[in-house]
């Protein structure tokens, strides 16, 4: 579900330039004829993702942890469609919103909330992440944090279903993600808790919201 392959590895400086190769744009002035807006927004869309995908690997080496980033991100992309909001923008909040995690464990999401104002993100995308910590005091308003709640133990639940399955995701229904969510010695570090209180915020049935983050 990437947009720009290869993105977020090189300086912020040179995010124009990576961009606009990963997306087979012509540097050239002359280039842009008619399709001139569009493109433009394309490369914008671009720069953002490779933007968010450059903090999330500067500061996550974990692979675990980055696979979680990338599979919320994924789920909130879904979402956003479902509220005829912006997928780039949600997808992005999916891709952030654990990534001061590993270097500042005691400080998150407070120290990310910090570093993402400063880089000038949106205060709802600001709060949302805020808001997926329930310890953090930030109420969820926006449909965007209470996907993110919702999305985001569901998430790493269903990557350790997929874990001990064969065929991995695929063939993964709700009725044996449900069934294991009763198993409390199973991935026993999700709150099954933080799951319920999502899919009621939410006001979503149950295995609906589990098959869609599945499709994700």
């Amino acid at each position: 579900m990437q947009l720009c392959p290869g993105g977020g590895t090189g300086k912020r400086a040179r995010l124009k330039i990576v961009c606009r190769k990963a997306c087979g744009f012509d540097s050239h002035p002359g280039h842009q004829t008619n399709r001139e807006k569009g493109e433009t927004n394309r490369e914008l869309v671009c720069m953002n993702r490779n933007k968010a995908l450059e903090i999330l690997h500067e500061y996550v080496q974990s692979e675990s942890l980055r696979k979680h980033c990338y599979a919320v991100e994924a789920a909130m992309r879904s979402y956003a469609t479902t509220y005829g909001e912006d997928p780039e923008t949600w997808g992005m909040v999916g891709l952030l919103h654990d990534f001061d995690y590993e270097k500042y464990p005691n400080e998150h999401p407070f120290w990310g909330a910090r570093f993402l104002k400063e880089e000038d993100y949106s205060e709802e995308i600001i709060e949302a992440i805020l808001g997926h910590a329930t310890y953090s005091g930030t109420p969820r308003i926006s449909p965007m944090a209470k996907c993110l709640f919702a999305v985001d133990e569901l998430c790493g639940f269903i990557i350790a279903c997929a874990l001990v399955r064969p065929e991995k995701l695929k063939g993964l229904t709700p009725s044996s993600v449900k069934k294991r969510l009763k198993m409390k010695a199973f991935a026993a570090k999700v709150s099954r808790e933080d799951i319920t209180l999502g899919i009621q915020e939410l006001d979503i049935d149950e295995d609906k919201h589990i098959a869609r983050v599945i499709e994700a």
